[in-house]
């Protein structure tokens, strides 16, 4: 047997030596063809350029182009086109019926615009991607555009297009010798044939070659296939046979005493190998089961045993049920034990289980099971990998019960919150409230001590003064709603509101503190304007907040301009009649840097009664409008806060007011 191995081979070899050399020559012939071609492209480029040479007219040009189409078989027409690529000139081959006259030129305006792109781009010829052109007999013809920009005195004035058949380009670009007996072809990558052009098949055997043919813009695949007949045999045949069974009968010999002296190696090296084995076996935290296919224990190694409480005499030998299931188990493994032997296969990740110690306690395991084969490839049975997984499950139940307190924390922190972001919104409503009331006393006092005519009057401003009551109140009750909608995350009934109408609902309550304050407050709307997409109470809360905080910010003695800006405006960005932009300006001392890193921050103030949840609720709500909250210094003194809202769809005009 080996020595008619040996002859068959040196017979292979030879054969592939010979058909590696056909391969060989097939693919140096490829990489030349290819080689061929990017050269008859270079100087086919040369000759267009040549056609502008001393700045022709269209009809003189168009008798050169037709010289060279009579030169060059691979082109098929030739244009002169403008900088927008209207044609000004064009010459067809005249060699075969003018390609384009069956669907028109204008079919192939995409190609060409493409190649003229990519050409404009590298500044150079640049070629577009082949496309089938169908004619009048029935058959049609694969073709390519190649695009050259024609550049005078540094601009582009126009561009010269001819259009390839790919056929010819094998016909014509290719030595003869190369299609004598061999067939030569476009293909694309996935090996549709484009063109073809060479010998018809002969022989029997196939040899293929493909080279890439990279041109700017485009690239095709150049492919060279060969036949040949089946390669010779040795010339004297018997001679070999008789040298290579001599060679072959003392290569035995020799052969026999290097095996004897590797089988005793290797003997040795098993011999070491299972001691190895044994001994990692033994290192082994994993516990080892195996079973043959009728469910009995083969194997078990020393962490097993540990783990489950038995010694391996206990366990070797034994079927079912195992003595570490638990009795109350039993028949569900018994019948997953019934699935597995049947050939079912586990599932890769392993199944969780429960195993019994001798002593009787209960623990998780994770058992992940694999066919047994043996050396001949039958499965003998199921080896199976036993994780202990008590601990696994302790450290889990510590995260689940971590993540709950960390939840509940969570819950108080939210509740938090919102109590605080109530206390903190309803300080303004109800403190108008309490001034209201306290006015409507007064004014009681007053009527009750003056004269019937003048109760007029006195009842006319406790009027108002009770209906300004009953509007804080309203407003109070809108803030909780809003609030609570907030807190809990729910959608926010956002409607259409004017910008005016918004500076109008807060003017009271802003006027009131400015005659403490000493402030004089101004508004400016644009005119124009599309109404603000909002939640209405809680933006109102909003720039009450900046309003006020600005007035603060003037609190200062010595101060001699306090004048606070209230603007509304179009958003200074790409999408600005989307969005609205309300700005607070005051004229205050500014902030300083420290305080502006942390101004957003929740609970961080420099007021001693305030807070510090304030401008943090008030981003927070900008935000979910979608739009931004931030400041920036106001030359030559003051503070600018300014916030964007959504605009909607219908705009309503608006006038710029000053108060």
């Amino acid at each position: 047997m080996l020595v008619t191995a040996l002859l068959g081979m040196l017979v292979w070899l030879a054969g592939r030596y010979e058909i590696s050399q056909v391969q060989g020559a097939l693919e140096r012939d490829t990489i030349d063809a290819v080689s061929d071609i990017r050269g008859a492209l270079t100087r086919n480029v040369q000759s267009l350029q040549s056609l502008y040479a001393g700045n022709p007219a269209p009809k003189s040009w168009t008798v050169d182009a037709a010289t060279l189409l009579h030169e060059h078989r691979e082109w098929v027409r030739l244009e002169w086109r403008d900088a927008g690529l209207a044609t000004l000139a064009a010459a067809d081959t005249p060699f075969r019926t003018p390609v384009f006259d069956l669907l028109g030129r204008d079919n192939a305006r995409t190609d060409v615009a493409v190649a003229c792109a990519t050409a404009r781009r590298f500044n150079g010829p640049a070629y577009s991607g082949s496309y089938f052109v169908p004619q009048s007999d029935g058959l049609g013809v694969e073709v390519m555009e190649l695009c050259m920009p024609l550049v005078t005195s540094g601009r582009l004035s126009g561009y010269v297009v001819a259009t390839y058949s790919l056929q010819g380009m094998l016909s014509e670009l290719i030595g003869k010798s190369y299609t004598r007996s061999q067939e030569v072809s476009f293909t694309e990558p996935d090996g549709t044939r484009l063109a073809l052009h060479g010998s018809v098949r002969r022989g029997k055997r196939v040899f293929t070659a493909q080279q890439l043919l990279d041109l700017p813009g485009n690239t095709l695949v150049l492919r060279m296939d060969g036949w040949r007949g089946a390669p010779d045999l040795f010339p004297n045949v018997l001679t070999a046979l008789v040298t290579a069974m001599s060679i072959a009968l003392v290569s035995v010999l020799v052969l026999l005493g290097k095996d004897t002296r590797r089988r005793l190696k290797a003997e040795h090296a098993l011999a070491d190998a299972l001691a190895f084995r044994k001994a990692m076996e033994d290192s082994l935290v994993t516990g080892l089961r195996a079973r043959d296919r009728d469910g009995r224990t083969t194997y078990v190694n020393p962490s097993f045993c540990q783990m489950v409480g038995f010694s391996a005499g206990e366990l070797l030998g034994r079927g079912t049920p195992a003595p570490y299931w638990p009795p109350e188990m039993a028949g569900e493994y018994q019948q997953r034990q019934a699935i597995r032997l049947a050939g079912n296969a586990p599932p890769r990740e392993g199944v969780e289980s429960v195993f019994m110690r001798k002593d009787g306690t209960r623990f998780p395991v994770l058992i992940i099971e694999a066919p047994l084969i043996n050396v001949l490839g039958k499965q003998t049975g199921w080896m199976s990998a036993i994780l202990d997984i008590s601990e696994q499950r302790r450290i889990e139940e510590l995260s689940r019960a971590s993540q709950d307190r960390l939840q509940a924390t969570a819950r108080l922190a939210t509740m938090g919150e919102m109590a605080s972001l109530l206390s903190h919104e309803l300080n303004q409503p109800l403190a108008a409230i309490a001034s209201y009331a306290t006015g409507s006393i007064n004014l009681l006092q007053v009527a009750q001590g003056e004269a019937a005519p003048a109760l007029h009057p006195t009842l006319a401003d406790l009027h108002m003064a009770l209906g300004r009551i009953a509007e804080q109140a309203e407003r109070a009750g809108k803030v909780i709603k809003s609030v609570h909608d907030f807190v809990r995350r729910r959608d926010q009934a956002r409607e259409s509101v004017p910008a005016r109408a918004l500076l109008d609902d807060i003017l009271p309550l802003v006027n009131l503190q400015a005659r403490k304050l000493q402030v004089r407050v101004v508004t400016q709307v644009d005119e124009g304007l599309p109404d603000a997409l909002c939640d209405r109470t809680m933006v109102e809360q909003v720039l009450l907040n900046l309003a006020r905080n600005g007035m603060q910010a003037m609190d200062l003695p010595g101060l001699r301009e306090r004048e606070l800006l209230l603007r509304v405006r179009r958003a200074a960005s790409a999408e600005g009649n989307r969005w609205l932009e309300f700005a607070v300006i005051d004229a205050g001392p500014g902030i300083s840097d420290d305080v502006a890193r942390q101004l957003f921050t929740p609970f961080y103030t420099t007021k001693t009664e305030g807070m510090g949840l304030g401008l943090s609720l008030c981003r927070t709500v900008v935000e979910q409008h979608g739009g931004y909250l931030d400041f920036a210094p106001h030359p030559p003194q003051g503070t600018v806060f300014r916030f964007t809202l959504p605009a909607a769809s219908e705009p309503r005009s608006r006038v710029a007011s000053l108060e």
